[in-house]
């Protein structure tokens, strides 16, 4: 199975299109994680530039976070999605429903998912993310039993805030929700936050340590289900998921310096 690291646009959005791939290039990366423009034109050209740079895709669908009504939220999502499965990229990450949403309602924002997944022929993926259906693990098991055919993008750091803990007293929850995931946030989160302030500190090896085994155990059964493809992307943020010093607003870390890092050590790893 290949393992195929991904750069997050988010954090780079003020560079061109132009510049902000050679740098990916230059790091080292096989593809780009990026949400995408609804203007048609601007959609294709930034995908153009990515295909002839010989780079891979995934499409993150995180908009709908402007739509708190059902409704508008509903068609959003449908839109959102649509545009993105129409370049047909390796697969979509959405941020998908809300933690107020019913549970019927959360269902049947999958379902719609789904259905535009197998009429582009793309798979979308669900991300464990605050806020979202997905955002404590109390919320989500019960749409795993109900829903054999989710699958989730893994950002466990999300998790560590929600429960307050490195899941340690959880592993009945991990053993239930591992399998479901197709695709992996690699961003260690801590008991206070979703990203600590640099990962290769020692007095982070306790969360670097927690999330490299819950990665592991990923990559373990995606092997053992006879995947070829694996995909990961660091996903370190600006600030406010990077700190800045009060008064001055210097930022204490470089999120793509820690992407680039963590690209290093997962290309050792796996």
């Amino acid at each position: 199975m290949k393992v195929r690291i991904f750069a997050p646009h988010w954090g780079s959005n003020e560079l061109a299109a132009d510049v902000f791939i050679g740098r990916v290039l230059e790091a080292g990366f096989d593809g780009i994680e990026m949400s995408l423009p609804l203007d048609v034109a601007q959609r294709d050209d930034w995908v153009s530039r990515i295909r002839a740079a010989g780079l891979d895709l995934i499409v993150a669908q995180w908009e709908t976070v402007f739509h708190t009504e059902f409704e508008a939220h509903k068609r959003a999502l449908a839109e959102l999605l649509h545009n993105a499965c129409a370049v047909k990229p390796r697969l979509v990450n959405s941020h998908t429903g809300k933690d107020f949403y019913s549970p019927q309602q959360n269902e049947e924002l999958i379902a719609l998912a789904d259905a535009i997944s197998q009429e582009h022929g793309v798979p979308i993926v669900h991300e464990i993310h605050r806020s979202r259906f997905s955002g404590h693990p109390m919320l989500l098991l019960p749409y795993l039993e109900r829903l054999p055919r989710l699958m989730l993008n893994a950002d466990l750091s999300h998790w560590c805030v929600a429960c307050e803990s490195l899941l340690q007293d959880q592993p009945e929850t991990l053993a239930r929700t591992l399998p479901r995931v197709r695709h992996i946030h690699a961003r260690v989160g801590h008991a206070q936050g979703p990203q600590v302030a640099d990962f290769r500190a020692p007095e982070f090896a306790g969360e670097l340590a927690a999330h490299l085994s819950w990665w592991d155990r990923i990559i373990e059964l995606r092997r053992a289900d006879g995947a070829e493809i694996m995909t990961m992307t660091p996903e370190f943020g600006p600030a406010p998921y990077t700190f800045n010093l009060p008064y001055t607003q210097e930022p204490v870390t470089n999120a793509w310096e820690l992407n680039v890092a963590m690209l290093k050590l997962l290309r050792e790893r796996y």
